[in-house]
């Protein structure tokens, strides 16, 4: 049932410490980059422009990266799944990061490894094809845990990769710990998206693989296509579930920026109002957990507690948090879908269209 229109909640960061530095997280991401560029299917994603949505909004230029036409799968996650997966051979197989690249990684592979080795993760959905389509391409096998309520859609799209997906009777951070539990009793390697006290390599080894996006924004607003100016934003609206990729941007974005010599952008989080655990944790200065079955349209962000990883630079870089009605979402799907004028259409699930809708919100 449509929830009943509400206003957007915003909460203002008062934790915020612009000035913290982050580490230095471009060097791992261009690590990664060199691995993804050696992909067969591996190209930067467009960042559109919307200039008639930038007149609407009285902005000076509004700027969408398109994820549809990532690897096929329509969606970022798969940058994270496979530079994890990637390291974990790597560290088995002996390959030096820099030298690793899909070639040299198959080759290795054929030579060394006995057999197989399964995958497993829990997933709304993004995360765990990424993972099933990460896990064949590299040559082994993926087990995909799915949240109550899990769109049958997203289930066949999971196993159109060759993964075995079970939709289970739990909320998502439930599926969470049962598939860590999984993985533990079967051998199998956890490749979660979310990070807590003793699980945070490969939770950082994905956040490392969302760098390849910012590093492709980076150069695409440092030279963009209408050969002007470069396009330094003001404003970067990040949705958030876990916070993973919110903090992988953030890292990236403050550390380039600041080597540049420019302004540093004030972040903002979204994410569902049934499922707003960042901006609970900010509220209280600390990680805070939404109990319940958080129901929302927004599936890939319906997460009830913030990675341990991404807690602190969230804390840290995010000017404000903002807590979206479905409506929001819905909204944001519309506008990119059917832009008015010249501006090219955007094809967008309801997770990545909530900040188009919350764009048009805040003009209101």
């Amino acid at each position: 049932m449509r929830d009943a229109p509400r206003p957007v909640e915003v909460f203002i960061n008062h934790f915020r410490r612009p000035d913290v530095p982050a580490g230095d997280v471009l060097a791992a991401a261009r690590l990664a980059r060199r691995f993804h560029v050696t992909l067969p299917a591996y190209a930067p994603t467009p960042l559109r422009m919307l200039p008639e949505l930038a007149r609407r909004l009285g902005v000076g230029s509004v700027l969408v990266k398109d994820e549809s036409p990532r690897f096929g799968l329509g969606a970022f996650k798969g940058l994270g799944s496979v530079w994890a997966v990637a390291r974990v051979l790597a560290r088995r197989l002996g390959i030096p990061l820099r030298e690793l690249s899909l070639e040299n990684l198959l080759t290795a592979a054929a030579r060394n490894l006995p057999g197989k080795l399964t995958f497993v993760t829990a997933t709304d959905g993004n995360h765990g094809r990424g993972l099933a389509w990460a896990a064949r391409l590299l040559g082994h096998t993926a087990q995909i845990f799915m949240p109550e309520g899990a769109a049958g859609s997203r289930v066949e799209s999971i196993r159109a990769q060759g993964a075995q997906c079970v939709v289970t009777d739990l909320p998502y951070d439930d599926a969470v710990r049962h598939a860590a539990a999984h993985a533990r009793g079967s051998g199998a390697i956890l490749v979660q998206d979310t990070a807590w006290e003793g699980y945070e390599e490969i939770p950082a080894w994905i956040m490392e693989g969302y760098g390849t996006l910012a590093l492709e924004v980076l150069e695409q607003m440092e030279a963009p296509e209408n050969g002007g100016a470069p396009l330094w934003p003001t404003h970067v609206f990040l949705q958030a579930g876990v916070g993973s990729f919110a903090a992988a941007m953030i890292g990236c974005f403050r550390q380039a920026l600041r080597e540049r010599g420019v302004p540093i952008p004030r972040f903002v989080s979204m994410e569902p109002r049934a499922a707003d655990c960042v901006c609970r944790s900010l509220a209280a200065g600390a990680p805070r957990r939404v109990p319940g079955r958080l129901a929302t349209l927004m599936a890939g962000l319906s997460c009830g507690e913030v990675s341990s990883l991404a807690w602190p630079v969230l804390r840290d870089g995010l000017a404000a948090a903002c807590v979206c009605p479905d409506d929001t979402a819905r909204r944001g799907m519309r506008l990119l879908a059917l832009p008015a004028g010249s501006d090219p259409a955007v094809i967008s699930g309801e997770s990545g269209a909530v900040g188009a809708g919350l764009l048009e919100w805040l003009r209101e």
